[in-house]
């Protein structure tokens, strides 16, 4: 995402956030639910303004899994292949894929 879409993001998220957390009625078990994933959207948001990568250095994942492979000497990853595990098993499902086509 880019400044702009995170800030967009932040910004929805906040403002679904205030209004059941600012509701005149104690919110229910699911709105409760709602709340609790639109304040970890909001924060993950304002995280990505930051510019800090996260321990992943990934702009979408940043507070994902280091892939286990990163680093390793004796099965290294493919060149161009970062730190996130969650982009990286993206990356091998897809070549999967194109293996099976084939």
């Amino acid at each position: 995402m880019n400044e702009r879409t995170d800030l967009g993001e932040l910004q929805a998220a906040l403002r679904t956030a205030g209004d059941i957390a600012f509701d005149q009625e104690k919110p229910s078990g699911e709105q409760a639910e709602v709340l609790v994933g639109e304040l970890r959207r909001a924060l993950a948001a304002a995280q990505a303004l930051t510019g800090d990568g996260g321990a992943t250095g990934c702009r979408e994942h940043p507070q994902g899994a280091v892939d286990p492979l990163f680093g390793d000497k004796e099965d290294p990853l493919p060149a161009g292949w970062g730190k996130c595990l969650l982009c990286n098993d993206r990356r091998r499902r897809a070549s999967t894929r194109r293996r099976q086509m084939r």
